[in-house]
């Protein structure tokens, strides 16, 4: 029997829930912040790996997805999403026989940093009779992937430049190492001087003829001063649409509603102060930020074991009961929905629809 139509109250619990009317209001914030600055939106589909979820930010104006891993574009692609910059370097003959596959029905782009990811795709694209874009990922400061701004940036795209089969389509940086720099002002400079080494990296190809219409870059712990950057062409901000604890109150993003939460009920109640949830961590993250109660600040959430959650009362929540339902803001969205099967996305009180994750497991 089908949920569709009935309240929220007749969902078992833990139930991971998207209130509609937040969510829709932040995708209407973020694409029109984007259209504004004349950037293009281009969210990270990672942060909620659903079908339903992308078609809704593309039919919000956003110009294409960000996918993590190949798995995810091709999730998207079957859905008839085309643009999708794969935010990760392809390596071995498996992921490049399937990237030549992709190609066939949509317009990825991937990310080099070595020559040596370039050259087996080159080669299969070729004999596929094929051309597929690559951006160049830039080491901004994380110290994860990419290759370092300026003159090695240069040499590299140099040489894979003259690659068959393979259209250099410009650049992309990640600042995520900064957006929980804690001073906003120190914050901003220090992002600004990330970028600055992605911007003049993209003038010196230019100036060199190469050309590099993408420069891509900003997630939504830096999106406020990524937009304004100079020179950045488009934001792969996801979480936004979602919002939670980490995004809240560790990169201190207050433009967007809380739209993501999570509905326990409280199976225990071991001492006056003290309430237990019936979801832990096999039901919400809390390695980036500690879940809290929506609307609560009477109640804390202690601590998380695997199938538990426990709760500090204080004086005025001490009248919660077994039975009592709360809902609960997630951690980080991106790793509590990889935790679900489905979203019961929500109007008002009402289950208006249920969105399976089809690229929750996509890890290839």
């Amino acid at each position: 029997m089908s949920l569709v139509g009935a309240s929220v109250n007749d969902l078992d619990t833990p139930a991971l829930c998207v209130d509609l009317d937040a969510m829709e209001s932040n995708i209407r914030e973020m694409a029109a912040a984007c259209r504004r600055q004349g950037v293009g939106w281009r969210p990270h589909a990672k942060c909620h790996k659903s079908v339903d979820v992308g078609r809704k930010l593309i039919a919000a104006g956003a110009i294409g997805l960000t996918c993590a891993k190949l798995g995810e574009a091709e999730v998207f692609a079957a859905a008839g999403i085309k643009d999708l910059l794969i935010a990760n370097e392809l390596v071995g003959p498996q992921k490049v026989a399937r990237l030549v596959a992709l190609r066939r029905t949509a317009d990825p782009v991937f990310c080099i940093d070595h020559m040596d990811q370039a050259r087996p795709i080159s080669v299969a694209m070729q004999a596929a009779g094929l051309r597929v874009r690559a951006v160049l990922e830039i080491n901004v400061g994380m110290n994860r992937a990419g290759i370092l701004p300026g003159e090695p940036l240069l040499a590299l795209a140099k040489e894979a430049k003259s690659l068959p089969g393979i259209e250099l389509a410009g650049v992309m940086g990640w600042e995520g190492h900064l957006v929980t720099v804690e001073d906003q002002a120190e914050k901003e400079t220090r992002i600004r001087a990330a970028l600055a080494q992605l911007i003049s990296t993209r003038d010196l190809l230019v100036a060199n003829g190469i050309p590099c219409p993408i420069v891509s870059c900003g997630g939504t712990g830096s999106f406020p001063i990524s937009l304004q950057h100079p020179g950045v062409t488009e934001i792969e901000a996801g979480g936004a649409i979602f919002m939670d604890a980490f995004y809240r109150r560790k990169c201190h993003i207050s433009a967007f509603q809380l739209a993501l939460k999570v509905v326990a009920t409280v199976v225990s109640r071991p001492a006056p102060e003290r309430a237990i949830i019936d979801a832990g961590r096999k039901t919400m993250n809390m390695e980036m930020a500690m879940p809290f109660i929506d609307g609560r600040n009477d109640i804390e959430v202690k601590g998380l074991s695997a199938e538990h959650g426990t709760l500090i009362l204080a004086p005025k929540a001490q009248n919660i009961r077994i039975g009592d339902r709360l809902e609960i803001i997630p951690g980080y969205s991106d790793f509590t929905n990889v935790l679900h099967d489905q979203f019961y996305a929500l109007r008002g009180s009402r289950i208006e629809a249920i969105w399976p994750l089809q690229g929750r497991g996509k890890l290839a």
